[in-house]
């Protein structure tokens, strides 16, 4: 059997991006959220691989027979789940060039080019936030960043690096104590809306995360005195606190820990304070957010999702550091790259936890460059719009009420009543499959969450999800006893 030619390449490879934006041009008509059970793929393909090849034809028509029953449409404008996975037009020409170029960029060596772009665009980036200069590479690579694949990544790594920095600070005034006795008593705190990566990251490190309570009153945000109290009632007890992550737009609710109160703290007490902002990351591009970033000199590490709202594709994640924090991030020697090779100013290669890595900048240089600035912001302001579109909705029906304030592109929003009441209607919603939402609890509420997600998505959407909700939430009503 013959491989494919580059000559059926092309031809198919046409087709294929034919295929691509037919359906992101129809994927409004697709039912968003797919009407199957779980296992229901299995009985659609063979139990073994092929032993000869199949067609191309054979295999394009088994995305719509296999593939597309069971895909929850993530970029239709009626899906409204969790929050935004980006997408556009120049980021996925950028992945087909970045998997035709396939470099593994673990070194500078191993693709300059791939090495570089990254640092660039992670400067490009840091500008666009108006960073501090400590979080710029620039040509010296005092700080910077490195693309990670999520923000769970990036939240280990940053805890696994102030671990590091801890023993290390440890040691050097008492290089007798044994090292487990030190980690056994270290302590790290995140807010109880931090997202559950968090929590695992503590796990994976085996250190204690510690919950950092927040209430409505205060707009689920941690408070700088409740995170001081909980550090000194844990080195009474004799435990080493050690690092905080604090959180920029929550994922239950879209809050923002005070990191103006927060930062000072921890410089202070010597915690390595890392931001977790991996839905509100995109937004700070816009001067009217910016004051939201506002506290970032005092933090150690920062990271947000590029594949979430500044359409990127999935995955695309930045993860920036300033300079002090670098040297417990770089070991003093690469054992995996045994051969003789120039070293760049960015040693980035270290700041993640696998070593190889794809050249994934390609896809914010396109981005960058084809929107533009402006570009990007327009579209980010757009969607805070319609959020606010949306909430004028809910706030004029006298039957919900708003959950939590609504700064970005999420609202929070609920029937006036009991949790019950709110769970039978969202299951209403889903099982409906024209819009899909996810739920949060919020101070013990059952709580909808509305996030604008898709790039298509137009006042029309929103209106026509309003109405369908209503509609629902009326027949949900007339069902209560009297």
């Amino acid at each position: 059997a013959k491989s494919p030619s580059m000559f059926h390449f092309r031809r198919r490879g046409k087709e294929m991006v034919d295929l691509i934006a037919d359906y992101l041009e129809n994927i409004e008509q697709r039912t968003v959220y797919p009407d199957v059970e779980p296992g229901y793929l299995r009985s659609l393909i063979p139990e073994e691989a092929p032993e000869d090849p199949d067609t191309y034809e054979d295999v394009v028509k088994d995305i719509e027979r296999v593939i597309m029953p069971g895909v929850t449409h993530w970029h239709s404008p009626y899906f409204y789940a969790y929050f935004p996975t980006a997408n556009s037009f120049p980021a996925m020409l950028a992945d087909m060039l970045s998997g035709a170029i396939g470099c593994i960029g673990f070194s500078w060596a191993a693709s300059p080019a791939c090495t570089e772009l990254e640092t660039v665009m992670m400067d490009w980036l840091g500008k666009m936030l108006k960073l501090p200069e400590d979080f710029i590479a620039g040509t010296h690579g005092q700080g910077g960043g490195v693309i990670q694949g999520t923000a769970s990544e990036a939240t280990l790594v940053a805890l696994l690096a102030a671990r590091c920095r801890a023993v290390r600070m440890i040691l050097a005034s008492d290089p007798q104590r044994p090292e487990t006795g030190i980690t056994s008593k270290l302590v790290a705190y995140s807010s109880d809306q931090a997202h559950c990566s968090v929590e695992r990251a503590g796990m994976i490190a085996g250190v204690r995360m510690k919950k950092i309570p927040t209430d409505q009153s205060d707009k689920y945000a941690v408070q700088g005195e409740t995170l001081r109290r909980m550090i000194q009632e844990d080195k009474a007890a004799g435990l080493i606190p050690f690092y905080f992550c604090a959180t920029l737009g929550t994922t239950p609710s879209c809050a923002f820990d005070h990191i103006t109160e927060l930062g000072p703290i921890c410089n202070a007490e010597k915690i390595w304070m890392h931001i977790d902002a991996a839905y509100a990351g995109s937004s700070f591009i816009c001067p009217e957010f910016r004051p939201l970033l506002n506290g970032i000199e005092f933090a150690d590490s920062f990271n947000f999702n590029a594949h979430k709202w500044l359409l990127v594709n999935f995955d695309y994640e930045f993860t920036l550091f300033a300079p002090l924090t670098l040297t417990h991030l770089s070991p003093s020697a690469s054992p995996c790259l045994p051969l003789p090779h120039p070293v760049s100013p960015s040693t980035s290669q270290h700041w993640q936890i696998p070593l190889g890595r794809r050249f994934r900048s390609l896809k914010m240089w396109f981005v960058f460059r084809m929107y533009g600035l402006k570009g990007l912001q327009d579209y980010i302001r757009k969607h805070v719009e319609l959020a606010k579109e949306f909430e004028s909705l809910v706030r004029a029906d006298q039957r919900f009420e708003i959950s939590a304030d609504v700064v970005l592109g999420l609202v929070c929003f609920r029937l006036k009543g009991s949790n019950e009441v709110n769970e039978t209607l969202l299951k209403r919603i889903n099982n409906g499959r024209k819009i899909h939402l996810v739920p949060c609890l919020l101070s013990g509420q059952f709580v909808l969450r509305f996030a604008l997600c898709a790039r298509t998505t137009e006042s029309r959407h929103i209106r026509e999800a309003w109405r369908l909700i209503t509609q629902l939430a009326e027949e949900v009503m007339q069902e209560l006893p009297h």
